[in-house]
């Protein structure tokens, strides 16, 4: 069956929960909620998903290998173990803007190995990126990934159905949630195209109305072959983007 996550920033635990209970009342086609560990904000991702465990089954942190030595124990073993959260998203993470936090030379495919040592029985997803290099090289460490334990794969966002099926062609049978972002204003545009050397189709439209079809679409595809989906909805109205992708 397909799962279909919804992407929650973890601004405060208030906003968390009422975020949580409008997604819970307004659209019963979500099953899981993942979380980013942002440095802005306090709470970090794994405790944010005891609170989204209170609503779903499914929580899924992100987990920054750069915070983490791996000479020392997983500081969020505990919480994992107590609320029984079974999965999670494992990324290299971007330096801080302070360096006055530290930091480690840890890359995201030792992460992947210490959490299979250390927590054998906990999901491990690992990230792919289809924009950060050639096609080759994103192939190549996928599969240097699952050499090290990876179970699954959280994707960036994508805003092409034909790049997709290029993609799921490579995972061949690979657990996948494809993500999903609605970009809707051109300083939007500029950012994943700068920041994530994203290249949009040529019929795209900065509009929450193509935004809501393509994620339609997506989803379509990720049920055709059977993988799943997670929606990513940055700096838009989460009920208004939802109840558009979600339309009969």
């Amino acid at each position: 069956m397909t799962r279909i996550a919804v992407e929650l920033v973890p601004r405060s635990e208030e906003d968390l929960i009422s975020e949580l209970e409008l997604i819970k009342k307004e659209f019963p086609e979500v099953n899981g909620i993942n979380v980013p560990d942002l440095l802005r904000f306090d709470l970090r991702s794994w405790d944010a998903c005891t609170v989204v465990k209170r609503y779903y089954p499914t929580a899924i942190p992100h987990l920054r290998a750069i915070d983490i030595s791996v000479q020392d124990p997983l500081p969020m073993m505990e919480t994992l173990l107590k609320n029984e959260i079974t999965e999670v998203l494992v990324l290299t993470g971007d330096p801080p803007q302070s360096m006055t936090r530290k930091v480690y030379p840890t890359t995201s495919i030792d992460m992947i190995r210490k959490f299979k040592k250390e927590l054998p029985h906990i999901k491990v997803y690992a990230a792919i990126d289809p924009y950060r290099d050639s096609l080759r090289k994103e192939y190549d460490y996928i599969r240097r990934k699952i050499d090290a334990g990876a179970d699954g794969f959280f994707t960036q966002p994508f805003f092409d159905l034909r790049y997709m099926e290029i993609f799921a062609e490579l995972f061949g049978g690979l657990e996948v949630f494809w993500g999903v972002s609605p970009v809707t204003s051109e300083k939007s545009v500029s950012y994943w195209e700068t920041k994530n050397h994203v290249v949009f189709p040529a019929d795209f439209q900065p509009t929450l109305a193509w935004n809501s079809d393509f994620a339609r679409k997506a989803l379509a595809f990720a049920r055709e072959t059977k993988g799943h989906i997670y929606f990513m909805p940055i700096r838009t109205d989460l009920k208004d983007y939802l109840s558009q992708v979600f339309a009969s």
